[in-house]
Parts: structure tokens; sequence; C-alpha cells
């Protein structure tokens, strides 16, 4: 077992989740702010929120195997796509904590996806050329 593409694996979720929860943050700002313009719609910034959603969670897969590809590790799919998975149901859950003004997602969320980023790293399987022997 390598061990340390399991510490890859929460590096990358780590930078990966500072990355989207920023984006999330700013965007549904961006979105509070269309909303409170005066414009006398109902769905005012619900455009803006839908965007800032689905870009984070199109942006996480890709950060996930670049930060994972930047550390020399290949076979990365398992992480992509898990994490990606898990990050659209945990931003999901947390939705209203991070688009109130100047929330944030709790720490142990957090935590916890880069405990379940490292571990899903851990059972993707190296690409080859990769092993040590």
């Amino acid at each position: 077992m390598r061990y340390a593409r399991f510490v890859k694996g929460a590096i990358s979720a780590t930078a990966s989740a500072a990355v989207c929860h920023a984006l999330m943050t700013a965007g549904y700002a961006w979105a509070r702010g269309k909303a409170a313009t005066g414009e006398a719609t109902m769905f005012a910034g619900a455009f803006e929120s839908l965007v800032t959603t689905a870009s984070a969670w199109a942006l996480m897969p890709f950060l996930l195997g670049a930060g994972m590809r930047l550390m020399r590790e290949t076979g990365n799919i398992t992480l992509m796509v898990g994490g990606g998975l898990v990050w659209a149901v945990l931003s999901l859950s947390f939705i209203d904590e991070i688009d109130r003004p100047g929330g944030f997602m709790p720490l142990h969320a957090l935590a916890a996806y880069v405990l379940a980023g490292a571990g899903l790293a851990g059972a993707g399987r190296a690409g080859a050329g990769t092993e040590r022997r």
C-alpha cells in the first residue's frame, strides 16, 4: 500500500475544496447582490446561483485530477468521480450555510471531505510505471 497516495489525495482534496468553496461564496454573494438591486422579479439571482453551483460541481473533478497529476500520480478516476459526487452532495447539504452573508461550510464537513478524498485517492489504482519495485 502506498501511503503517499493518501497524503497526496488529502492535499489535492484540500486545495480543490478551498477553490470551490471560495467560488461558491463569491458566486452566491453575486447572486444576492443581483437579487438586492431592486429587480422586482421572483427569480432575481436564480441564474447566478445556478451558474455558481454548476461551475463549482463541474470544476471539482478537474481540480482533483489536476492536483494529483501535479504530484505525479496517475489512475485518478476513482478520486475524480467519487470526489466530485461527494462534493455535490456535501455542498448541496450545506448550501444555506454557504449562501448567507459571511457564511461558510462547517469545518467538520470540510474535514470529512478531505478524509473522503484521501480515501478515494488511496482506493484508486496507480497507473503503470508508478509503482515502486
